[in-house]
């Protein structure tokens, strides 16, 4: 077992920091031609699988309900006899935490006003824009990417927890392709999955480097340019490496909370400075149309609307190919604390918490930011790294959500960067809890720099190349994912079937189970 392990790892930490890199080194020594040729794939992708992303997320999603609802969901993500780690609400504050990030920040009011201002369907700054604008963002960040996450999550804790698995995404694949997962496709499904991390993590870097940088300039007149987001990656890099080597678990718990803390107090501050009686309003009236044109928004490519073609390359896809990206790392978090909870009650808190937690900050920054916009016509033409803090500056306490949102947004890059490295050093050292000091390093160096590279390539306004390295990553990992889902299925109604699981459960053969791997649980003992 040492012997494969070691083997194991060097393999997949060889073969993903090679690539990785390349890719630097490409986008470092030749940006322009990076950013043109990575642009004109991601373009290539979008025409030609954008019907592909739409279904794949559309069909994940009735997957996860369908388990929710089977007898499926009565199996637990552990033994029988497993009992939750964590408390309920513990457990849905986890899963809000997972759910809170840079993009939230950095969207929260950039979205919607540019749907605002560009709706894939109807006449621009009008009512109907105004709706357009808050459903199609509630697309963007609702079930579809929960559902994702959840499918990721729910095989890698089934099979470790349940099936006694190492935490590799490789292993997951077992009930399909055998023992073949040990040796090298397991590397090439674990090599993808790394890939996948690094480009999803590195977006949203970029992104939160974009976003301080915006801030820092609209405040104190810092130079808004690559070269200062050089500086902020380096210097948030040093940061996030001292608790990487260091080990300080608590202080990056302490941050996480601080992050929910403050995510909490921006959160009211705009509900109550803003249109309270509007966001309200807005939530139940934007969560009906959001639920009502739910199957034909999933699975409507645009094929005979220029308009909304061109919109969805911009947003819709985007969006697809940064959370199929970033499912490994939220995957392996939501994993981590999901142990003995059932199927149903896992599929049932992962979809909704998240999206309810959306609806309302998306709303209440929407529509805070809309009507800012309305009043100050100038705040719509700020770059969205920047808009957020001239709609703090039409409303009270102006300097205060300012600080407050960027120390927030700090706060996430040094929390999701760190836990980044360890998800990567957990990957590439065939799924151990504790991944050399060393492992981390390399991946916390490698998720800057290619955060910085794709910032350099990008272009004006920096998101091209984001949005082009997150589009195309996803392509090949997006087959791991079905892969996951058919084995998971495939092992669990095994399961299933065995146990005599349907609407009324086989007892006897649910107490020999429970029997048998109590027994189990001692010889191992």
């Amino acid at each position: 077992m040492t012997k494969k392990s070691n083997k194991n790892f060097s393999s997949v930490f060889t073969y993903a920091s090679v690539i990785v890199g390349i890719l630097v080194v490409l986008g470092a020594v030749f940006p322009d031609q990076f950013g043109h040729y990575s642009g004109a794939i991601g373009d290539w992708v979008t025409e030609t699988f954008g019907w592909y992303y739409m279904a794949v997320f559309t069909v994940i999603l009735f997957f996860c309900i369908f388990l929710g609802i089977s007898p499926i969901g009565k199996l637990k993500l552990g033994k029988p006899t497993d009992k939750p780690e964590f408390n309920t609400i513990s457990w849905l504050t986890m899963l809000f935490s997972a759910g809170m990030g840079i993009g939230l920040v950095f969207y929260g009011s950039s979205e919607p006003i540019s749907h605002y201002l560009a709706p894939p369907t109807t006449d621009p700054e009008t009512r109907a824009a105004l709706a357009e604008s808050m459903r199609s963002t509630f697309l963007h960040y609702g079930f579809h990417p929960w559902a994702v996450y959840g499918i990721v999550a729910l095989a890698l804790a089934y099979f470790q927890f349940r099936k006694g698995e190492v935490g590799l995404l490789s292993k997951t694949l077992r009930p399909i392709f055998g023992n073949r997962v040990d040796g090298p496709l397991g590397n090439i499904v674990d090599v993808l999955a790394v890939f996948a991390t690094i480009i999803g993590v590195a977006v949203s870097l970029g992104v939160g480097a974009m976003q301080i940088n915006g801030g820092l300039n609209y405040l104190f007149n810092v130079p808004n340019n690559i070269i200062t987001q050089g500086i902020i990656i380096a210097i948030v890099t040093v940061l996030f490496l001292i608790s990487a080597w260091s080990g300080l678990s608590k202080g990056i718990q302490y941050l996480s909370n601080l992050n929910m803390i403050l995510a909490g107090l921006l959160f009211l501050f705009m509900l109550i400075l803003g249109p309270t009686l509007l966001i309200l309003n807005m939530v139940t009236s934007s969560t009906g149309d959001y639920l009502t044109t739910l199957l034909f928004s999933s699975l409507d490519a645009a094929p005979l609307n220029d308009q909304k073609h061109e919109w969805m390359q911009s947003w819709t896809l985007y969006y697809w190919g940064w959370w199929m990206s970033w499912s490994p790392f939220v995957g392996i978090f939501i994993a981590r604390v999901s142990r003995g909870r059932s199927i149903r009650e896992f599929v049932l808190a992962v979809l909704c918490v998240p999206t309810l937690v959306s609806i309302f900050w998306f709303s209440a920054f929407g529509m805070t930011g809309i009507e800012a916009g309305q009043g100050a016509p100038q705040i719509f033409n700020l770059p969205p790294e920047t808009q957020l803090f001239g709609i703090f500056n039409e409303l009270p306490l102006s300097i205060i959500l300012s600080v407050i949102a960027l120390v927030l947004i700090a706060s996430f890059f040094v929390t999701s960067a760190d836990s980044a490295t360890f998800v990567l050093g957990m990957q590439t050292a065939f799924g151990t809890l504790h991944p050399k000091n060393f492992i981390k390093v390399v991946w916390g160096v490698s998720l800057s720099a290619i955060a910085f590279v794709l910032l350099l390539s990008g272009g004006e306004t920096g998101l091209d190349a984001l949005q082009s390295a997150a589009i195309i990553s996803a392509l090949p990992f997006s087959v791991v994912v079905i892969l996951m889902a058919i084995s998971f299925f495939k092992d669990a109604n095994r399961e299933r079937k065995y146990l005599g699981l349907t609407i009324t459960p086989n007892k006897r053969r649910m107490q020999e189970y429970i029997k048998r791997t109590e027994a189990e649980e001692r010889e191992n003992d």
